[in-house]
């Protein structure tokens, strides 16, 4: 039985967060089953960009790119004035398996708020070549 490790946190505009994963050894890898985002506020309005990312950011933005090989997820929520409720809501993540350090960044393009999120990894117990390609590619996306 594989287990689930969660994180959940709030997170403001142009900001970024370092979900700590890395191990000595590598042997443990995760991938992504879940992720939700919510409004801190939802009187206002939002126009919200979170993405998870293998590596740190220098830029905070709120255009999403699936051709960047360091991104792995993203979810993207919209609420308008007519309702206190999410207009549109969608999320994708990548079924990857990943042993590093992960970073989730938010943009809001619209009024700057802030973005609930919550997220589940399920935690593999990774084999010798698997350890070995995992921090391979991690090495190789840090450049």
């Amino acid at each position: 039985m594989s287990k689930i490790k969660t994180f959940r946190g709030l997170l403001t505009d142009d900001s970024q967060e370092r979900v700590h994963l890395q191990t000595i050894d590598g042997t443990t890898g995760y991938k992504i089953v879940k992720l939700d985002v919510m409004p801190a506020d939802t009187a206002k309005l939002q126009q919200s960009v979170l993405k998870i990312y293998k590596v740190e950011q220098t830029t905070i933005n709120d255009d999403i790119n699936f051709s960047d090989q360091t991104m792995i997820a993203a979810a993207y929520l919209t609420k308008n004035d007519d309702t206190k409720y999410p207009i549109v809501l969608e999320s994708f993540f990548d079924t990857e398996i990943f042993n590093q350090d992960i970073y989730i960044t938010h943009k809001d393009a619209s009024t700057g708020e802030s973005i609930n999120y919550y997220l589940e990894l399920e935690q593999v117990k990774l084999e010798g070549t698997e350890t070995a390609i995992a921090t391979l590619k991690n090495i190789k996306n840090r450049g």
